[in-house]
């Protein structure tokens, strides 16, 4: 549904207010995003796929869901190689956030994975930032040395950098000092993966600002 607000400039925000409001189904978990990981919900989805081909039922549904999640795990990617091309050589992203949640180290088929060696396989320098994850964070990027360097605050990752990419919601990246972060930042560029800020409030900012499913939204 995200994607298709962005196709057709609506708003994901307005779409999960229609349907939240519905007592059945409630707002909570109505959020747009780059996909789930961690070690029980992808799991659960294999299992679920298996299961039914085992006993020759067809769990279309099921598989359309994890198909649509790997997809939204590239979804900043689209965004930013449309924006710059495949070749990402000389660009340095910071990240903001690595855990597939916050409240856990847990990087297990986080989103993050897929998107860092995404780009540093096409050229790219990170820096990246993440309140509990980084320990787990150095040994799964270990491969890529020197491309990959861990900082020890939120606003050291954004030092220079072309753009900022926020991949997982942790409380303490949601009211950020806005006009220090223009200071820092190479290019006032961010590609929010978990809609945590207003878009019109980012536009208005200075931000050149892309979240999902609200891209038609303030501009």
């Amino acid at each position: 549904m995200a994607c298709l607000c962005d196709a057709v400039g609506g708003d994901i925000a307005k779409v999960r207010l229609g349907i939240g409001t519905d007592s059945r189904i409630g707002m909570p978990f109505l959020y747009a995003g780059i996909g789930y990981g961690g070690s029980c919900f992808p799991k659960d989805i294999r299992e679920l796929t298996a299961t039914g081909r085992k006993y020759g039922v067809e769990m279309s549904l099921v598989e359309a869901a994890h198909r649509v999640n790997e997809r939204q795990k590239r979804y900043l990617l689209r965004a930013i190689l449309k924006r710059w091309g495949e070749d990402l050589q000389g660009k340095t992203f910071g990240v903001w956030g690595l855990a597939f949640k916050p409240q856990t180290d847990d990087m297990r088929e986080a989103p993050s994975v897929v998107i860092i060696n995404e780009l540093i396989n096409r050229g790219a320098v990170v820096q990246a930032y993440d309140p509990v994850a980084m320990e787990e964070a150095g040994r799964i990027f270990d491969v890529h040395g020197e491309r990959i360097q861990f900082v020890n605050h939120m606003m050291e990752a954004l030092k220079g950098v072309d753009a900022l990419l926020l991949l997982t919601e942790w409380r303490q990246f949601r009211q950020p000092d806005f006009q220090e972060m223009k200071k820092l930042m190479g290019q006032p560029v961010i590609f929010d993966g978990r809609n945590q800020f207003d878009p019109e409030q980012m536009h208005r900012l200075g931000f050149d600002y892309t979240c999902v499913g609200r891209n038609g939204y303030g501009k």
